[in-house]
């Protein structure tokens, strides 16, 4: 079982890019996990952005995602999406979906990232000044 990210590229500062998260075949029905955004800037640990848990809810943003990023989910397509607007050249990482279902990888209060253990191969955003 993977996860695909997709979406990244690059950009100018102020632009937008909404990253997708895929289960490859279906054989990980994404409702029934919660899914987290991650990314890992050159020389710095990988920071949690954003997820949303089972079948949506219980949505957490870190500081650095909050107001400008934003989470969803199309069941019919069994994806997950990333909105990110106004992105800054400090958002330049390469971003990763991730996937779990101990229930203790999203809540509002944060994220554990080391509760997700289907992870996406990332997908390189970089942001021009």
């Amino acid at each position: 079982v993977q996860l695909q990210a997709s979406g990244g590229g690059l950009l100018q500062a102020g632009g937008s890019l909404r990253l997708s998260c895929a289960a490859s075949g279906f054989s990980l029905d994404l409702k029934y996990y919660a899914i987290g955004w991650f990314r890992q800037a050159p020389g710095k640990e990988r920071e949690g952005l954003a997820c949303n848990n089972f079948m949506g809810g219980q949505l957490y943003y870190s500081d650095s995602a909050k107001g400008r990023f934003t989470v969803s989910r199309d069941n019919t397509k069994n994806t997950a999406y990333l909105q990110m607007d106004g992105l800054r050249p400090d958002d330049t990482a390469i971003h990763y979906c991730a996937a779990t279902d101990t229930g203790y990888g999203c809540h509002k209060g944060g994220q554990r990232i080391s509760e997700y253990y289907h992870w996406g191969q990332g997908t390189l955003v970089t942001v021009s000044s």
